[in-house]
């Protein structure tokens, strides 16, 4: 009679070393699950390991972490219940057998990255409009700049104050980006697949880091939807300085972003920063946009007064007349590795970092946070939290 929750084998599948406190707390507050761990070594590619996994090594687990490791077939986990992902999405795994054919229920991190990629994207977007390369060329060749085309360029410095960001999925990431956006001035505008009318829908109701985020959904000044162009355009010609793509990658968003939407954004020469996937933009018409922009303003630079004939990042909200795309923060490509000739390396006033905005020293430790909360949840018949939609694919 009785005796607690049944003995669970919990299997965990790494790209680095055994978080051995970790599993010190999981033991203490479940003491009968038992860890095995196995680390596994990755390339360059993304989710792409060394080695592959002993198929019998899944055999007797009960739950899994993983990254992007799973059991060549259902056959090789006859108890499976549980796959928790220490990624924020699960398109990399959305060919797998255990994905498509089977039901085992599958959880994300989603909510762990929202700190450290949000620092992420303010900073890139302050690097690019308060012209710190130029900044840091001063300091490292010694030079107390004062030349009149340098000191031009910074008198056309304008804050974030009244600036709108357009957030193209509010899920996590976005949430916390728009609480940053909005300490700084910002106006938040947000789109969604779907309608968020009601407070109760525009709740987060997945994990959220404790004093971050927007969990009520309080932020945005205005909420937008849909999943066709139509709805997609309308969002975008909403004045926007600043665009952040946080959508997760599907087949429906694909390619999601091309000419047409850049020439939307063009009309307020919006800078935009992707930390989602490299897919979802056409990379070349994201060039092509960069190029148009720079094209002109290399044509009319500012004069000693910093003035433009019609200025970049406007104070009002009239359209500008300069062509193209003001600069891009881009930490995903297509593909990835970006191949070391590729033009995206020399598009102009576009910062690449190679997929590491989420890294920082409480990504593992969030992690098993998220996987943590679920055990309880678990163990007391409650509904899970991050549980991937398999017909949605997120």
């Amino acid at each position: 009679m009785g005796g607690g929750p049944k003995s669970e084998h919990l299997l965990v599948i790494l790209p680095f070393s055994a978080p051995t406190a970790i599993f010190d707390r999981i033991r203490r507050n479940h003491p009968h699950i038992k860890i095995i761990f196995h680390q596994l070594h990755f390339t360059a590619t993304p989710w792409k390991a060394r080695e592959q996994v002993p198929p019998e090594v899944f055999h007797d687990a009960t739950l899994l972490i993983t990254l992007s490791a799973l059991p060549p077939s259902p056959q090789d986990c006859p108890k499976l219940e549980l796959i928790h992902f220490t990624s924020a999405g699960t398109n990399h795994v959305a060919k797998s057998p255990i994905y498509t054919d089977t039901s085992i229920p599958l959880t994300t991190s989603s909510g762990i990255h929202g700190p450290q990629i949000a620092e992420w994207v303010l900073m890139t977007m302050l690097t690019s409009s308060h012209y710190y390369s130029l900044l840091h060329r001063w300091q490292d060749e010694h030079e107390w700049g004062q030349k009149s085309e340098d000191i031009g360029l910074l008198r056309n410095v304008h804050d974030k104050v009244g600036q709108r960001l357009g957030v193209l999925g509010y899920g996590s990431i976005g949430r916390q980006v728009s609480r940053v956006a909005k300490a700084t001035g910002m106006d938040v505008i947000a789109y969604t697949a779907r309608p968020r009318g009601s407070p109760e829908s525009k709740k987060d109701h997945g994990f959220i880091v404790p004093g971050t985020g927007d969990p009520e959904g309080e932020l945005p000044s205005a909420w937008y939807s849909g999943t066709d162009k139509e709805n997609l355009h309308h969002f975008l010609a909403q004045d926007l300085d600043h665009l952040l793509i946080s959508v997760p990658l599907t087949k429906q968003t694909m390619h999601l972003l091309g000419k047409e939407e850049f020439d939307i954004l063009s009309k307020r020469n919006a800078f935009i920063t992707n930390i989602s996937r490299g897919q979802i933009i056409d990379q070349p018409a994201l060039i092509t946009a960069l190029r148009a922009y720079d094209d002109y303003i290399s044509s009319n630079p500012p004069s000693a007064d910093g003035s433009f004939s019609v200025a970049p990042e406007a104070d009002t909200k009239s359209d500008t007349s300069i062509p193209g795309l003001r600069g891009a923060a881009v930490d995903v490509t297509d593909p990835e590795p970006l191949p070391p000739d590729d033009p995206l390396w020399e598009a102009p006033n576009c910062i690449v970092t190679p997929h590491v905005s989420g890294l920082g020293s409480a990504y593992v430790d969030r992690c098993f946070q998220v996987f943590e909360v679920n055990l309880d949840r678990r163990e007391h018949g409650e509904k899970l939290i991050n549980v991937v939609d398999r017909s949605r694919g997120y």
